[in-house]
């Protein structure tokens, strides 16, 4: 009977961790498609953004971020981290923000490497984007005179949602190779 009871619950950890590894393959494979659906995006919404991803060194493409606030802020999503166009990793996003704030919304972000370094100390989850960071809001024609700042460079396009805001922050990243 002990022999039987061993089995049973070997049995039943093998079966858990087997549907436990197909939905993170899923859910991998939806944020891959999502990341590829959102770098579409950007390419329609402003077509000098091809520029930018043929001359960086890498990217990282978050096509789902939200964020919420009333005072206190946060914000998250996870993304698709490509070295000079090839998936790489999948990166989570965290966002912290303190003032005058109030809503949700829903957007996307891309962080443009400027270099191999830049990319590295991304990787090694070392960039934490400060309130100082501009982030370019992706319309017709913006990118065009988007510029690098400590080997960074960010868009933003919004989804959907409404966010008063008058607030500081920064956002922290975590890498995870493929």
């Amino acid at each position: 009977m002990k022999t039987q009871t061993i089995r049973a619950f070997v049995l039943l950890f093998l079966i858990a961790g087997f549907t436990l590894s197909a939905q993170t393959e899923k859910k991998k494979d939806e944020i891959i498609k999502d990341a590829d659906d959102a770098k579409q995006e950007f390419l329609k919404m402003d077509y000098q953004m091809k520029k930018h991803f043929a001359n960086s060194y890498g990217y990282a493409i978050f096509p789902n971020v939200g964020k919420g606030a009333i005072g206190v802020g946060g914000a998250a999503g996870n993304g698709v981290v490509y070295e000079q166009g090839e998936k790489i990793g999948l990166a989570k996003l965290k966002q912290l923000s303190i003032g005058f704030q109030w809503g949700g919304q829903a957007y996307r972000e891309i962080i443009f490497f400027e270099t191999k370094a830049d990319l590295e100390r991304f990787k090694k989850d070392k960039v934490e984007l400060a309130a100082q960071a501009s982030a370019v809001a992706v319309t017709a024609g913006a990118s065009a005179d988007a510029k690098y700042q400590d080997g960074v460079m960010i868009f933003t396009m919004q989804k959907g949602g409404l966010m008063y805001e008058a607030s500081v922050g920064g956002q922290s990243f975590k890498f995870k190779k493929l």
